[in-house]
């Protein structure tokens, strides 16, 4: 087997191909500092397993972490509403997503999480589409939760007493330069540490506690609080009609769902059970990470609940408000009311702390999740398979979204809620889908109406901020845009993984072809007859000397693919060889491929003088096309980044049923 490093099977030396692509050679000490470190698309998930309660607070940095805003979030959209809208999303993470996200867990345990699965399900142009799609929601939501956490975070440390004299009302700059900091962090290599979340997700979370039960005391000395809150509610009428409008409101509160995604993606981190290693699925890590689902929702959803209740009995209207001390900050304004600026301070400081991990979280999240499948649809440059230039990237489209919403934080709740909220009505279509594959009827309607209470706040969500959507909108733009522009000029690449031979008779035939031992002649089919009359125009013509080496290319049914492996069967027949090459996603760019782990004497190419845009059209979107012309320019693209020590074959260019001049590369 020729593998996909491009060994070559009669040396074992590599030709340097990687499975797709070509690494450039950068001259200058910039160059040679932005490329370096492994590509992402290549690392396989492997390393050291955690107990699911360690690796709970990976996630709980990113979960958790909403309480620093959902709650002063929460009250400017709902006001006295604000305990049983969220009452409405406790429900909901408990009965909807947390059930839903179980079953992702169970068909996606690499850690890939619905978007996959999506993938999985869908083949084709349509397939790839939807992903694209899909990601610029991701994209949307990875980004925010890094632009809003950061402006969270900067809002802290403003209003901050000891802080705010050293840093005043700067919060813009602040978010920029939290940003910029946790950029230079990846830059200079940064790993996801199980012991530095749960140092910075258990403190925050028992100041939390400290600072509600607090709340609770005051509530509970104060007998007006109850009462006040009581006579609020009845502005909006019945309770029927409470219930209606924090319905209505709901989908404002859906930040607080945004760790279920999260929860997936560390799937591979979870140590399962010995037995898992000999089965698939890996029951016990399944097991696990359900578990640690579990738990945070749990968890996050006590939370809520006390911090929704607390805050809207103990915080005057014009505190939240827009501006005001709480907005943004209504624990932290209640920690430092009641506990004083001390205990105020350190928590403030446990908040920026776990603020500004959780964007480290969500750029993990971007660097795990853009190269698994851009680079390998053809459909982003190939330096976004690495990890500085990619990190750059993202850090200048923070800035820009930052700039964008001018730091404010409850600006950018919708475009997090947007982005969110579309990544789980995806997973609840994906395992709606794969449930329904499988026969589960009862579980498939329950994950359609998951996915149809999704909509419904997904909707709601855009209609009342349509921000959001627009957000989401130029994500997706960017992406499709990006997509098609790169898979356009990344169409000549080399786009085979390596090879597998049909049988031991094909390898053995194979090594007797390679290192000039015979002449390339692609062929359209596999009829013996054409074979004859191409080898009689060839002797005729040019007076072969050498054996012959036809080569047949058959397509995947999917042409979408970018890449995949070829499966080869070699046969003698005449004195010459026969190759069939199966499972190619496009024929020029696999025989050019078969002819560089080949090395032949020289190469025959067919010209069929067809319509030459209705050729590259076809070339573009199914894999065919003037194959003759496409395999001289690939090869030729290919040579000129890739120097040989070995003389490089002849191509001939024939036209059908006349003689067309030799080239010779070398020259």
């Amino acid at each position: 087997m020729v593998d996909e490093k491009g060994h070559r099977p009669e040396t074992g030396e590599s030709s340097h191909f990687q499975p797709y692509g070509r690494d450039t050679q950068h001259e200058s000490a910039f160059g040679r500092w932005l490329y370096t470190g492994q590509r992402l698309d290549l690392i396989e998930e492997h390393g050291h397993t955690h107990p699911w309660y360690l690796v709970l607070w990976l996630t709980g940095v990113d979960y958790f972490s909403t309480l620093g805003y959902q709650p002063g979030i929460a009250l400017l959209a709902a006001g006295a509403l604000a305990p049983i809208a969220t009452a409405i999303l406790v429900l909901i993470t408990l009965l909807c997503a947390l059930p839903m996200y179980s079953q992702v867990a169970r068909r996606s345990y690499v850690g890939l999480g619905s978007v996959a699965m999506l993938e999985s399900l869908m083949k084709g142009w349509s397939g790839k589409l939807l992903v694209l799609v899909l990601l610029g929601f991701a994209g949307t939501g990875f980004i925010v939760t890094m632009t809003l956490s950061a402006a969270d975070a900067a809002l802290h440390a403003v209003e901050n007493p000891f802080l705010h004299s050293y840093v005043g009302d700067h919060q813009l700059i602040g978010t920029i330069l939290l940003l910029a900091a946790l950029a230079v962090l990846f830059l200079r290599g940064f790993n996801e540490a199980i012991g530095l979340a749960t140092f910075v997700a258990v403190p925050y979370l028992l100041l939390n506690v400290v600072v509600l039960a607090r709340g609770i005391y005051e509530i509970a000395t104060h007998p007006a609080a109850l009462p006040n809150w009581k006579v609020a509610l009845t502005a909006h009428g019945d309770w029927t009609s409470v219930a209606l409008a924090a319905g209505i409101i709901f989908p404002k509160l859906a930040l607080g769902l945004s760790g279920f995604e999260t929860g997936v993606s560390v799937m591979p981190l979870i140590r399962g059970s010995e037995k898992d290693a000999a089965n698939a699925p890996p029951e016990g890590r399944i097991r696990n990470t359900q578990k640690l689902l579990a738990a945070a929702a749990l968890i996050m959803s006590v939370m809520l609940m006390l911090s929704s209740f607390v805050t809207t009995l103990l915080i005057p209207p014009t505190a939240y408000r827009a501006g005001g001390p709480a907005s943004g900050r209504a624990i932290a304004y209640l920690a430092h009311l009641y506990l004083g600026d001390i205990f105020g301070s350190a928590y403030d400081v446990s908040t920026i702390l776990i603020l500004w991990f959780a964007g480290a979280s969500a750029m993990v999240g971007l660097l795990h999740l853009i190269p698994r499948y851009l680079p390998r649809f053809g459909m982003a440059p190939l330096w976004v398979a690495y990890p500085r230039p990619l990190i750059l990237a993202l850090f200048a489209i923070t800035v820009v979204v930052t700039i964008f919403f001018r730091g404010q934080v409850e600006a950018q709740g919708g475009a997090y809620a947007t982005g969110v909220l579309g990544l789980m009505l995806s997973g609840a279509t994906a395992a709606a889908l794969a449930l329904g594959r499988e026969g589960r009827r009862r579980m498939s309607f329950y994950c359609w109406g998951v996915a149809v209470i999704f909509a419904y706040a997904l909707g709601g969500n855009v209609i009342e901020r349509p921000d959001g959507i627009a957000i989401a909108g130029v994500f997706i733009l960017l992406t499709l845009t990006v997509s098609g522009v790169s898979r356009y000029r990344r169409s000549t690449e080399l786009r085979a993984t390596g090879i597998d031979f049909c049988d031991a008779e094909s390898a053995a035939l194979w090594k007797e072809m390679v290192g000039k031992k015979v002449s390339l002649v692609p062929i359209k089919t596999s009829d013996p007859e054409a074979r004859q009359k191409k080898c009689k125009e060839i002797n005729e013509y040019y007076k072969a000397v050498h054996k012959l080496a036809f080569v047949h290319v058959s397509l995947l049914d999917n042409r979408s693919d970018f890449v995949s492996p070829l499966q080869v069967q070699v046969r003698r027949e005449e004195g010459n060889y026969v190759v069939e090459a199966s499972g190619a996603t496009v024929i020029a760019n696999s025989i050019a491929y078969l002819s560089e782990q080949l090395d032949p004497i020289s190469i025959y190419l067919g010209l069929t003088q067809l319509n030459p845009m209705d050729q590259a059209l076809r070339f573009l979107l199914f894999g065919e096309g003037e194959t003759g012309m496409l395999v001289y320019t690939i090869l030729l693209r290919y040579w000129e980044h890739t120097p040989e020590q070995d003389v490089q074959p002849f191509i001939f260019l024939m036209s059908e049923g006349s003689l067309s001049l030799a080239s010779d590369p070398r020259e």
